[in-house]
């Protein structure tokens, strides 16, 4: 991933309401919810919630899938550990190794 990728990830779950969809949709594991589901889960208008699943969805961080005629969300929790990996990765890679780390490494 690259960093704008990253950036559009951890700003999705930015919002409190789109944490609180994810949040729901890894609740639920593998099963996931279909969109009426989450609505009266959450509370929230359809239309709401339609905005806040299309950028969930364009950010990878949920799929969706047609079950005859409701759509089922689940989370993608792979999209979530690839950035969390790749930030790990890059902790501490600038930091400068003192002689004496050096020394007994």
């Amino acid at each position: 991933m690259n960093s704008s990728e990253i950036a559009r990830t951890l700003a999705e779950l930015g919002n409190e309401t789109r944490l609180d969809i994810f949040r729901a949709l890894i609740k639920k594991g593998s099963d996931g919810m279909c969109i009426s589901d989450i609505r009266d889960h959450l509370s929230i208008a359809a239309s709401t919630l339609a905005f806040h699943l299309k950028g969930l969805t364009e950010c990878g961080l949920i799929t969706q899938e047609k079950a005859g005629r409701q759509t089922i969300c689940r989370a993608n929790l792979e999209c979530l550990t690839t950035v969390l990996r790749q930030l790990e990765e890059e902790c501490c890679s600038d930091q400068e190794v003192s002689a004496h780390e050096r020394d007994t490494a």
